[in-house]
């Protein structure tokens, strides 16, 4: 009998809004064999949208982790692109929990030699650009631009994807991406419908990535394999 797995999506978020659409984000990528839970926060801020925001959030995230863990979980994916908690909850449990940056940014290189991030606010810009270098990406590197539009605002598919293409186009044109990373898991429905506008306002086809399918998709694979976080990164923390 074919095994089954349990994955779960954490929303690093205190607040069950976004948990219906999280789990459309990925449906298309949900293997038969892969039952798929969403969690959100008991505590922390309903929305991350600078570091503040992600410093409150990353020990509930941590905790929750935990409990998920002991539920018999095979992995955990951490539906936000700044990984909210996720280093931290590594030295904490057995299994892979994954987010957002690292994941679309792979995706990305295994398609194209330059990236670009577009994402939500102003405010985020330094902090996801703070990801490059962590991860030794900066000469692939592009460019990163805001849409100005929060977390709450991202339901209106018109206004966000409007917004999204006049963003790619420019750091395609302007700024010589050759992929788009979509800066924040609420970009929900809106990758194949950018994709297909910038290929006709750049005359090319110029991928861009949903982290969230790229992210549990990666997940899957890991979870498959039966890997987890090395312990000669991440210590385990007895605490």
């Amino acid at each position: 009998m074919k095994k089954q797995f349990r994955i779960c999506i954490l929303a690093p978020v205190n607040t069950d809004q976004y948990n219906q659409m999280l789990l459309k984000a990925v449906q298309p990528v949900i293997p038969d064999d892969v039952t798929v839970t969403v969690r959100n926060l008991s505590s922390g801020h309903d929305c991350i949208e600078s570091r503040i925001d992600l410093l409150h959030n990353g020990y509930p995230v941590v905790e929750a982790a935990r409990e998920i863990a002991r539920e018999g979980f095979d992995g955990i994916w951490l539906s936000d692109f700044d990984m909210c908690g996720v280093e931290a909850a590594r030295e904490a449990i057995d299994i892979p929990i994954i987010g957002g940056f690292p994941t679309s940014a792979f995706t990305a290189l295994a398609l194209s030699e330059r990236f670009s991030i577009i994402t939500i606010l102003e405010s985020t810009l330094a902090m996801q650009r703070g990801h490059v270098p962590a991860y030794g990406l900066s000469e692939s590197f592009a460019s990163i631009r805001a849409i100005n539009i929060p977390v709450d605002k991202l339901g209106d598919l018109d206004l966000v994807v409007k917004a999204t293409l006049e963003q790619a186009t420019l750091a395609v044109q302007q700024d010589g991406a050759q992929s788009i990373l979509l800066g924040c898991t609420g970009f929900v429905g809106v990758a194949a419908e950018v994709t297909a506008r910038l290929q006709t306002a750049v005359g090319m086809y110029v991928p861009v990535i949903d982290p969230n399918q790229a992210g549990f998709s990666f997940l899957v694979s890991l979870v498959r394999m039966g890997l987890r976080p090395s312990r000669a990164s991440y210590s385990k923390y007895a605490g």
